[in-house]
């Protein structure tokens, strides 16, 4: 089994909108029993709650349903538990590596900036949609939708399935 973790900083935005999208590329390519997800915030703010309404609606709209998911805090064993941590932007991805620092092992080999994946945008962050409108949460999808498919692909070929 492949575990792949997306963070964000509070999992209620772009995590889990990234969770929902890669876990759907990942049922249709069929690789769904070769290919865990999940998703977590580096802070602990939203602990319990579900993904943002907005996150949730925009998603909806294609197919997307992220209701079921709940916010965590990334932990130091996600390290050791997780083939791909995928950081949503570099505050996040400067976080996780104080945070790999302090785990057993001390390594962030599996820490990655997810849009390094995106084969059709030039972008590095997936910005917050938080504080923004409706558009904030359309464009995360697209960002979101691209580097899926880019990160599939990688896993494809660096795991042969």
């Amino acid at each position: 089994m492949i575990n792949v973790l997306f963070v964000c900083m509070g999992n209620i935005c772009r995590s889990p909108t990234a969770e929902g999208v890669f876990r759907q590329v990942v049922e249709n390519s069929g690789l769904s029993s070769e290919i865990s997800i999940d998703s977590a915030g580096t802070h602990a703010y939203h602990v319990g709650e579900q993904p943002d309404s907005r996150a949730q609606a925009s998603a909806r709209k294609r197919g997307i349903d992220l209701s079921s998911q709940r916010a965590r805090k990334v932990q130091h064993n996600d390290f050791s538990s997780f083939d791909y941590i995928l950081a949503m932007d570099a505050d996040n991805h400067a976080e996780l590596l104080q945070l790999a620092n302090g785990s057993a092992d001390g390594s962030a080999d599996n820490l990655h900036m997810f849009l390094k994946f995106s084969r059709n945008f030039d972008e590095r962050d997936v910005p917050d949609p938080y504080y923004g409108g409706d558009q904030g949460f359309e464009h995360v999808l697209n960002l979101v939708e691209d580097a899926s498919l880019g990160l599939l692909e990688h896993i494809r070929k660096q795991h042969n399935i």
